[in-house]
């Protein structure tokens, strides 16, 4: 086998004029970078590589890729870096107990906001009912100061604020990785990869070289004057390889999450509902309020939802049954929440949570049943952003209020639902929720990872109905679009449904036969 690689000859390998002048090239450097093999060869440096990945295609070329990947601070990074993360700024300022607002006075609101929930994560501090409790005092150095520290150690040295560092430069060990990881989202720190190709000629390309290649004109296209002068006898043509497979065409297709979407909407529809949309800004007494949540409930939390500094009136009648429901229960056999019942709270506006908050208002404008209605839309919450979790995502909510409505039909309307989207098994497991009673959450059966929960469903409580006139049974879900659609794309990560990832978008599967 040695014997006949060596009695191979330049013909047998049937060489494009390009190649010959790259193979050549390469065996005068032997090994070179994609600029340096154009300058030698006088083409194009896309030309030269791709002569090159040609001939290394045909093992008379090597092409080896190095990836380089080098850190550095971000304008606001290098702020704190100087003055401390937003949290250590405000731990050592606090000594006691203080409330958000009055940290906002005394510090710059952004640093005050950034702080909150990097302050509980650490466990630094305990935020509750809008109050800031230190519970340590000067906490030792974290990871993360440790790593914007040896930043600042290297542009002092350096006298240059744009320094990039390499991981093993950074990082004393492989645990202090999540702490880096973490200085990435908060976009402290960018990470800058940079490709590098190298070039090498192989030993059968060397014994080519050696026999002596001769670089002739080759002819890419039959003219007129060849074949009427007959040179084309007597001319090299360029080879080509009619084995090798063309560039694919995709068609035109509708995103896979909207092409998702848009497929749960129609299911609604067909089954006679309407759709509804509403804005994304709400008041707390909507999104809150009206669906018999304390105004001492976590959810209401700053580091739970997005306060926005404005506000919006509430119609009165409104305004007064749900004031009496959440402060004694009302006219019903409730004990309600018990104390006091604020209305300025309740006026101020969130970016709605859940889109319940619009299905609830729908309801209030159209008290009389019969009412079927769902709205598909954005809601938005203080998530940290990982693979499972987003600060927007889609939900689907629906109600349905009628007379006579029994849980049962929650259950049917549910599983019709979920056997039209393609899961054949489908159950209900109690669950619990401040606004519906009973309540369950629905799960689907899914092969290799068993029951998965997609959502919460119930039976809106009287203390809910009641406020808004609403005199029949109400039956009430919610569900997670995104883990849907998870489940339908085989995704594991939730950011990838919204990456610009053009070559996912055409190898999705429109439909599975």
């Amino acid at each position: 086998m040695s014997e006949q690689k060596q009695h191979h000859e330049i013909s047998d390998y049937k060489l494009s004029t390009n190649e010959k002048k790259v193979l050549i090239a390469l065996g005068e450097l032997e090994t070179t970078t994609p600029g340096k093999l154009a300058k030698k060869t006088s083409l194009k440096p896309e030309a030269a590589m791709q002569s090159a990945f040609l001939l290394k295609e045909k093992g008379l070329a090597k092409v080896d890729e190095e990836v380089s990947v080098n850190y550095t601070l971000t304008g606001e990074g290098l702020d704190y870096a100087d003055d401390g993360l937003p949290e250590r700024q405000i731990i050592e300022f606090l000594s006691e107990a203080v409330s958000i607002d009055e940290l906002k006075k005394q510090l710059q609101s952004k640093i005050v906001g950034i702080a909150i929930g990097w302050l509980k994560k650490k466990d630094w501090a305990e935020i509750k009912n809008g109050m800031v409790n230190p519970l340590v005092n000067s906490p030792e150095e974290g990871i993360d100061e440790k790593i914007l520290a040896r930043f600042k150690k290297q542009i002092s040295s350096s006298a240059k604020p744009d320094v990039e560092l390499t991981k093993d430069e950074l990082l004393e060990n492989d645990s202090e990785e999540s702490a880096l990881k973490d200085l990435l989202k908060r976009k402290l720190v960018s990470k800058k990869e940079e490709k590098y190709r190298y070039i090498s000629i192989t030993e059968h390309g060397l014994e080519l070289v050696a026999q002596g290649i001769e670089v002739e004109e080759e002819i890419t296209q039959l003219t007129s004057h060849l074949l009427k002068t007959e040179e084309w006898k007597i001319k090299n043509f360029r080879p080509y390889n009619i084995y090798t497979h063309p560039k694919p065409v995709y068609g035109a297709k509708i995103h896979p999450y909207q092409r998702l979407i848009n497929q749960m909407r129609q299911i609604f529809i067909e089954m006679g509902f309407t759709e509804i949309r509403g804005e994304i800004i709400q008041s707390s007494f909507w999104n809150f309020d009206a669906l018999f949540q304390p105004q001492d409930h976590p959810a209401r939390d700053m580091q739970d939802t997005f306060h926005l500094g404005s506000t919006s009136e509430i119609d009165e009648e409104c305004r007064d049954k749900v004031c009496a429901m959440h402060e004694y229960g009302g006219d019903i056999d409730s004990t309600g929440w018990g104390g006091r019942w604020d209305e300025n709270i309740a006026r101020k506006n969130v970016l709605r949570t859940h889109t319940t908050a619009v299905t609830i208002k729908h309801l209030a404008d159209n008290p009389e049943p019969p009412v079927k209605a769902f709205c598909i839309d954005r809601a938005y919450r203080r998530e940290t952003i990982d693979p499972t979790h987003l600060p927007e995502f889609e939900q689907l909510e629906g109600v349905v209020m009628d007379k006579n409505l029994s849980f049962a039909n929650l259950l049917g309307c549910l599983s019709e639902f979920y056997h039209r989207m393609g899961f054949e098994n489908v159950r209900f497991r109690p669950g619990y929720f401040p606004y519906t009673e009973p309540s369950v959450e629905p799960e689907v059966y899914i092969d290799g990872m068993g029951w998965i929960e997609l959502g919460g469903a119930g039976i809106f409580r009287k203390e809910v109905t009641e406020p808004l006139g609403l005199k029949y049974p109400v039956l009430a879900w919610g569900l997670g679009v995104s883990r849907v659609a998870m489940l339908k794309l085989g995704l594991r990560d939730l950011r990838e449904l919204y990456q610009s990832d053009i070559d996912w978008i055409r190898k999705s599967e429109v439909c599975r036969l």
